[in-house]
């Protein structure tokens, strides 16, 4: 698509916002209904799809992406009414007589670019969000997963006319025509480097961004620890999808004392929930293409492998891999994993673990396995990162009562549910003052009975 294209589509959306069509409670749920009515028509086309760009079963579908953003859907469709409303607070005693008030307000035109590795649910559940809240929207999402881009091209303009919601697809060039346009909001998911470039872009116009990233998160694991538990857990977030997730344990921050008992259980739970060679088994995925697989392959240090590295290169498959005596000189941690490659790194006390979580850029996840109420308390009072579990991991991106984001490097803002909605929206401060009496402590001449009434209402 061309840039004058997408000018056309911008002009398009900018008409059809100021026109009032996105404004009406009504308006907004016959576009989540509509939303909600092709993408349950098209469940088996999407499956299709990310089967194709990531290997994924249907289950691991609609458990990951088709499943959480109906889930979405629903909340919002449910809760849309309420979000809408004005919410009434206190007027100060200094403002009598008058009512207050706060008035959600669309952003307008907003761009939504969406990443590669979850492309349904990293590009519907902020999509969603936005249509509650009253915005048109252009969706651009990533070129690396070709096939889902088309199965939800067709949901979109089966849902939408283009005036409302518009899908643009491509690469970098329609990456960067779309960040030169004025858009009222970008919402970003993705890498640190293309966040940046967002950030960037969106200074040139002071347009408001929330951007969703990533990092290192750690997953740390204590003497305390149900370690069979916490390794069937650890073994479900780290390798669904291959690996390929933003909130995935990066990497395991374990007592010393328990390592060794850690790695077999871990080794174990492979076995257990991908089978004793696991490149066999059609339900596990694939990385996204050849230049990650490559990259990935470069992480692997084969003199500190317990386990994998197998691969099946015509496929982009890598088996469930750990690593251990691994350390931070080590290319491994030297950046995201993003791929089914756990390296096992370990402590001696817990103000040691801290002071590695905190002496690199805050995460945008975190993991704690510990029996230990004392422990808990401490690790959330002294780390700082988007969200997290204790004793599991990822599960808290799946609900949309609690909000999504990052923090420091991994991301600014957040989403999910009435959070969401807020996101897409700005609120209003609203005082509407009465006409039938006005306090004249506010105007000029002042004089000693004024003051005494100032002083009385501003204390």
């Amino acid at each position: 698509m061309t840039e004058q294209q997408i000018q056309n589509i911008l002009a398009q959306q900018h008409d059809y916002f100021a026109a009032g069509h996105t404004l009406s409670y009504q308006a907004r749920k016959n576009a989540l209904d509509a939303l909600k009515a092709s993408l349950q028509r098209h469940e088996k086309d999407l499956a299709v799809a990310l089967k194709t760009d990531l290997g994924k079963s249907d289950y691991e579908s609609y458990m990951c992406e088709t499943g959480l953003t109906l889930s979405e859907l629903t909340w919002m469709q449910k809760h849309l009414r309420s979000l809408m409303r004005e919410k009434r607070v206190p007027t100060p005693l200094s403002q009598y007589v008058a009512r207050s008030f706060r008035s959600p307000s669309p952003y307008g035109t907003v761009l939504i670019m969406s990443p590669w590795n979850y492309p349904v649910l990293l590009t519907l559940e902020p999509l969603i969000d936005a249509i509650a809240a009253g915005n048109t929207a252009v969706v651009k999402p990533s070129a690396y997963a070709p096939a889902t881009a088309e199965a939800l091209r067709t949901i979109l303009e089966e849902s939408f006319a283009p005036e409302y919601v518009c899908l643009v697809s491509g690469g970098r060039a329609e990456n960067q025509a779309l960040l030169h346009q004025k858009f009222d909001m970008i919402f970003f998911t993705g890498g640190k480097t293309v966040g940046r470039e967002v950030l960037r872009c969106a200074a040139e116009n002071l347009t408001p961004v929330t951007l969703e990233l990533g990092g290192k998160s750690p997953c740390i694991v204590d003497s305390s620890a149900k370690i069979q538990l916490a390794a069937k857990r650890i073994v479900f977030g780290k390798y669904l999808n291959c690996g390929q997730t933003c909130v995935a344990p990066d990497y395991i921050l374990c007592d010393e004392s328990i390592r060794d008992q850690l790695i077999q259980a871990l080794q174990r739970e492979i076995t257990v929930q991908f089978g004793a060679d696991p490149l066999a088994n059609s339900d596990y995925g694939k990385i996204i293409n050849q230049k990650h697989f490559d990259r990935l392959l470069r992480l692997i240090n084969t003199n500190k492998l317990v386990c994998g590295g197998q691969t099946q290169p015509e496929a982009l498959r890598i088996a469930p891999t750990i690593l251990k005596d691994v350390t931070w000189d080590d290319a491994v941690m030297g950046e995201e994993i993003f791929g089914p490659i756990l390296p096992v790194l370990t402590y001696k006390t817990l103000e040691e673990a801290i002071r590695v979580v905190e002496s690199h850029p805050h995460p945008l996840a975190l993991y704690l396995f510990s029996e230990d109420k004392a422990t808990q308390k401490k690790v959330l009072a002294c780390c700082r990162f988007g969200g997290g579990c204790i004793n599991d991991t990822i599960i808290h991106l799946a609900t949309s009562e609690m909000p999504f984001g990052g923090v420091g490097e991994s991301g600014m803002g957040g989403y999910h549910g009435k959070v969401g909605f807020e996101t897409f929206s700005h609120t209003r401060s609203i005082v509407d003052k009465k006409t039938w009496l006005d306090m004249p402590v506010r105007y000029q001449p002042y004089d000693k009975s004024k003051n005494k009434m100032l002083r009385f209402f501003l204390k």
